[in-house]
């Protein structure tokens, strides 16, 4: 992963863990697994554990523990009301930049790329 998208994750991944939680509960690994699937492979799990305890501690999920048959109990996160209302907020923000960096562009004569 280049310096470039590891900076923009860092900014943005918050809003795509809640989008992930949008669909449905989900413990941590399975929040990494689907971020694999969606093209993002160098992750470190490690990232992924410590934004939960930041959006745990910030009031955006419920927590639940739930046996498991392998292991300790695992922490399973739900969005909740507080989570809902930051994941529209990112939204939001992220509708924002993406018409003004898509102006920037094509007013720069960069055509759009290819699949987008």
């Amino acid at each position: 992963m280049g310096k470039q998208m590891t900076e923009l994750l860092k900014g943005t991944l918050e809003g795509i863990v809640l989008a992930i939680l949008s669909v449905r509960p989900a413990y941590g690994y399975e929040i990494t697994a689907r971020l694999r699937e969606e093209g993002f492979a160098d992750l470190a799990e490690g990232t992924v554990y410590a934004l939960l305890v930041r959006i745990e501690q910030r009031g955006l999920v419920d927590v639940e523990k739930v046996p498991s048959e392998k292991g300790p109990p695992r922490k399973v996160y739900t969005l909740n009301a507080q989570g809902r209302d930051d994941l529209t907020e990112f939204w939001r923000t992220w509708s924002f930049l993406a018409e003004r960096l898509e102006r920037l562009r094509h007013d720069a004569g960069h055509p759009q790329e290819e699949g987008t």
